[in-house]
């Protein structure tokens, strides 16, 4: 047996252990992807192998919620690719204005920039107070994060150029102030979110929306947990809802590409038939 082949099957445990112990399934992630970031931890958190890592975690929750900052990757931007931001003001604005309530899902929601983003983009549009934002994630450090609505301050220069690129209409400034050595998102914008536990695979659908954005979280799905994310987006939309998924992402090769069609291909927006 090769290393290669031992680790394979240390890891391989270590998922399984971690469904077990903690019944969060990584069990349909993609393999490769969950590799790179096993071993990363494995490294950064001086692990001798991942067997090691194995048996702290099944013995110490707080060591599991170390290796979770590793599994989950709590990385993105305000306004990210801002055509597709674009493209939402101009097809799934107008018609979330026909409803008298809106219900939108943010899943995968990470430390929050993607729901402060519709957050702002509802504020103008002048939807935001007849919405509520879920905004839904696995990692509870993330989740605390986007709760306390702090972004790093260094990055706001590339979310307010982010922010005009995708059809702003004030001063990006105008929705936070600096404080906490961070940017503090205005608290009206919070006050419409409700930020919860969730995991697309193992819950279920919890309320009917009218708009899902879960973008660049199914990449590092295999094929298997993509159609079920993607079962769950179908079972929540409301008749003709939309959804929109990440600049990699496609509904070509699912199960599911029959019950969508596509509302904004070019930025993945999609809309169920």
């Amino acid at each position: 047996m090769t290393m290669s082949q031992a680790v394979d099957i240390e890891l391989r445990l270590l998922i399984e252990a971690i469904f077990l112990r903690y019944s969060h399934d990584f069990r349909d992630y993609s393999v490769a992807s969950l590799k790179r970031r096993v071993l990363h931890a494995q490294t950064q958190l001086d692990y001798p192998s991942i067997s090691s890592m194995q048996e702290r975690i099944l013995r110490d929750a707080d060591a599991f919620g170390q290796l979770m900052q590793y599994l989950t990757v709590p990385v993105s931007d305000m306004f990210r690719d801002p055509a597709y931001f674009l493209a939402l003001r101009r097809i799934v604005v107008p018609v979330l204005r026909t409803y008298p309530s809106i219900k939108v899902w943010v899943a995968g929601c990470s430390t929050g920039e993607e729901v402060y983003s519709l957050a702002i983009l509802l504020r103008e549009e002048g939807l935001l107070d007849r919405t509520i934002l879920y905004a839904t994630d696995i990692n509870p450090v993330s989740l605390d994060s986007a709760r306390h609505g702090v972004l790093p301050l260094e990055r706001v220069s590339n979310y307010t150029a982010n922010y005009q690129k995708g059809g702003g209409l004030r001063s990006f400034s105008d929705y936070y102030t600096a404080a906490y050595g961070g940017a503090l998102f205005d608290k009206s914008l919070r006050d419409n979110i409700t930020f919860a536990d969730h995991s697309l695979a193992t819950d279920s659908v919890f309320s009917e929306t009218q708009f899902i954005s879960c973008r660049n979280v199914l990449i590092y799905f295999n094929r298997k947990l993509q159609d079920r994310a993607l079962g769950l987006f179908h079972e929540s939309l409301s008749h003709r809802g939309f959804l929109g998924l990440g600049s990699k992402e496609t509904l070509d090769f699912s199960m599911w590409r029959n019950k969508f069609e596509p509302a904004s291909k070019p930025d993945r927006i999609y809309r169920k038939l």
